[in-house]
């Protein structure tokens, strides 16, 4: 019990803080509303169109040096949630990413920006497609980073490139898409 305590604390300690003027926002879907089929996965028993969504943050600390953006679902049944989008490598001057930025191979990245290695075992964006039942939460969030570039690449897993993104950000802006399918 003490350890897992100890464990927790020392985790909010190294967590980044939401910074008040810092905010992140996507065309594509409201804070707390539904994610569209347009970023849905497209494999097994979900048919959306795999996109990753459009994303723009602001007001983010002057001593950023680059950015980088995750997708993360907490609410996955893997006891670890499950990682469908990692960025890294986003240059200071750069404070939106297109729809579609995330696919594979792709050329609406900026220069240097890579993608690290999702739970689906590539590295590009993977949309939702929870099972069936309650929606999952889908947490979008933008660092504000300390260093250029975090020592990560394409064969980076979510928990490497959270935990170098938790050491190195300066404050996080999130926004929250649900998405569920029917019984």
């Amino acid at each position: 019990m003490r350890t897992t305590l100890l464990a927790a604390g020392l985790c909010m300690l190294a967590a980044p803080a939401l910074a008040a003027g810092f905010t992140v926002t996507t065309p594509d879907f409201s804070d707390g509303g539904t994610i569209p089929m347009a970023q849905v996965f497209n494999a097994g028993s979900c048919t959306g169109g795999n996109h990753s969504p459009a994303v723009s943050w602001s007001d983010a600390p002057a001593a950023t040096q680059s950015y980088a953006v995750t997708m993360y679902d907490p609410d996955a049944p893997t006891g670890s949630g499950w990682w469908h989008w990692t960025v890294f490598n986003i240059p200071a001057s750069v404070h939106s990413l297109p729809e579609d930025a995330g696919a594979a191979n792709s050329t609406l990245l900026p220069a240097g920006a890579g993608q690290g290695r999702t739970d689906f075992g590539f590295s590009n964006y993977g949309g939702p497609c929870p099972p069936a039942g309650k929606p999952h939460h889908y947490v979008i969030t933008v660092y504000a980073l300390k260093v250029a570039h975090p020592p990560l690449d394409a064969d980076a897993s979510g928990a490497k490139v959270g935990f170098n993104l938790h050491f190195n950000a300066l404050a996080a802006a999130q926004i929250t898409g649900l998405y569920g399918r029917p019984q």
